[in-house]
């Protein structure tokens, strides 16, 4: 298949995903925070399920059976799985990456909206990485009383796409990817994650640092900008992609010689299916990268400990970088 026709197919697929979550949600809400399976990757809820079977059989009918795939995703043994059974891996056309739920624990509890992620490479073995991924598509998963719901793509030189859904009458509507095109944090949201306890202190103070240097409007009574701590990778990359926030700094890999030293676990960590929509916030002109400045180019599997930092545009990396790397240096946190 060429990559825009699978990108149709899997745009189809998360549409398919979505609605029987929606359905699981409005029918047995109850059980949907009950634990299933506690993987290496990450814990694994009821609620996961429902969209973990239905990834693999749509994937498996709607592309394998055209081109052969590797589909890697949580939940699934080992990390992933040959399309159609028992071809061999090298044999595969694509490797997709996908998290048939990104945001769980807020969608569970009907807190937020969660999303679906698939990101579509050409096969390259094992070494295929972030950096191949030439496709992605990214849908919400709305809350229950939630009558709108959005859906983003891209491929990659193509530019970023989305549209958006009434659920009442299922209409559509186009939607225009828009970053933020401030030049400083004023009146805008930023924020460096802190979604687990263990050493929020330290990424409270890398932020506090980041924003009071940023600034020089501090006054009494005021506030000069806000944090919003989105418990989903795919959410995050979805505020930098319409405008919403200026900056996402992820750096919980980092914090592992300051958990050790306190004698607790790393903590759960982003993996590379909680970004492997990346594309689509580079290709609608959001800036990302890794703890070094560089691009990411993690594996594709479900298990790497990623950092990432998002920036709204090259005016917000330029000046909120420096800051960071000065910060990161201060608490000891470089590589």
């Amino acid at each position: 298949m060429e990559i825009n026709v699978i990108m149709s197919v899997v745009r189809a697929i998360h549409d398919k995903i979505r609605d029987a979550v929606i359905r699981t949600c409005e029918i047995s809400p109850g059980t949907l925070s009950e634990v299933a399976h506690d993987g290496e990757g990450d814990t694994i809820y009821c609620i996961d399920r429902v969209s973990e079977t239905m990834l693999v059989e749509l994937f498996e009918r709607e592309i394998a059976s055209r081109d052969p795939i590797v589909l890697i995703a949580e939940g699934l043994p080992g990390g992933s799985v040959v399309l159609p059974p028992g071809t061999p891996a090298d044999r595969a056309v694509w490797r997709i990456i996908a998290d048939p739920i990104d945001g769980t624990r807020s969608l569970m509890y009907q807190k937020r909206s969660a999303w679906i992620l698939t990101g579509i490479a050409r096969n390259h073995g094992p070494e295929t990485t972030l950096e191949n991924i030439e496709a992605a598509v990214q849908t919400e998963i709305p809350l229950v009383k939630q009558h709108l719901c959005d859906t983003l793509w891209a491929i990659r030189g193509s530019g970023a796409h989305g549209e958006r859904l009434n659920r009442v009458g299922r209409t559509t509507s186009p939607l225009v990817p828009k970053p933020s095109t401030a030049t400083n944090l004023a009146h805008g949201f930023g924020s460096v994650t802190r979604f687990f306890s263990g050493a929020r202190d330290i990424l409270a103070a890398i932020d506090d640092e980041i924003v009071l240097s940023a600034s020089n409007e501090n006054q009494d009574g005021k506030a000069y900008s806000f944090e919003d701590q989105y418990l989903s990778s795919g959410g995050q990359l979805y505020e930098l992609i319409m405008g919403h926030d200026r900056f996402q700094a992820d750096l919980r890999p980092l914090l592992r010689p300051i958990l050790k030293q306190r004698g607790l676990p790393v903590g759960l960590c982003c993996h590379p299916y909680d970004l492997c929509t990346e594309l689509i916030a580079r290709e609608a002109g959001v800036v990302i990268t890794n703890e070094d400045g560089s691009g990411l180019s993690a594996p594709l599997n479900t298990t790497a400990d990623l950092c990432w930092i998002g920036y709204a545009n090259l005016h917000i990396q330029l000046l909120i970088e420096p800051l960071l790397r000065a910060a990161l240096a201060r608490h000891r946190l470089t590589s």
